[in-house]
């Protein structure tokens, strides 16, 4: 059944391939005829469900009503595009405008799980800010070394741009180089000014990029599947 509904949801939606505008147009009596079908199909499917499902459970679900609501906007919708292309008053692109909300509905479920995972990203945000806050320290504290290494000594980039003489750009830099983006590119001018300031690159990826990051990793995990598994039970 789940495989059914499916090839509807997929019927349903491809018919605006056929639909004007469109390369491949069908007549309006044809598409009109498969979105009904397939409208009635949703129905039944939400009628069978309401009979295997006590009353007040079947309208306290959330999906049923979004699935009850999708099927009248698209009836709506098809009635008012039949009336104004029957009076030559349209817009060819204005149907099938609702065509992707039972899709929606269909994954609500899936949104609610979602929404269940931010949630526990959430709770987990406070309690990785410690690490977040020390991983920022390092990099603030690296910058400035980098800008009292490096720029007072008038080196220039490949582009002829001047080199770790600006705090904030210092801070960007390195903090892509977390990422090792614009690794070697980075570290190149001072390198060729001389080989041992290379200790300096090597120390702040060892202590950012292995250590912080390794860390920071492991605190979002655990505490992420602590907290997902308290709210999944």
């Amino acid at each position: 059944m789940r495989t059914a509904t499916y090839f509807f949801i997929f019927l349903n939606l491809s018919l605006a391939v056929f639909e004007e505008p469109a390369v491949y147009p069908l007549p309006f009596l044809v598409t009109s005829l498969v979105e009904v079908l397939c409208l009635l199909v949703f129905f039944g499917r939400l009628t069978h469900f309401a009979k295997v499902t006590l009353r007040n459970v079947f309208w306290k679900d959330t999906k049923n009503i979004c699935i009850m609501v999708a099927i009248l906007l698209s009836l709506t919708d098809l009635a008012i595009y039949g009336v104004l292309r029957i009076y030559n008053v349209l817009d060819p692109a204005g149907m099938g405008r609702v065509k992707p909300v039972p899709l929606a509905s269909e994954l609500l479920p899936s949104l609610w799980q979602i929404r269940r995972a931010f949630r526990s990203i959430r709770n987990t945000l406070p309690e990785i800010t410690y690490v977040f806050l020390l991983f920022m320290f390092s990099l603030l504290m690296f910058s400035l070394m980098a800008l009292k290494l490096f720029g007072e000594r008038n080196l220039q980039t490949a582009e002829g741009l001047p080199y770790f003489r600006n705090y904030l750009e210092t801070v960007f830099d390195l903090y892509v180089l977390v990422t090792t983006a614009n690794s070697p590119d980075v570290m190149m001018p001072a390198f060729d000014f001389s080989s041992w300031y290379a200790l300096f690159f090597i120390a702040f990826v060892i202590v950012n990029t292995y250590i912080f990051m390794s860390l920071f990793l492991a605190v979002v995990y655990n505490n992420y599947k602590k907290h997902l598994k308290v709210m999944f039970g």
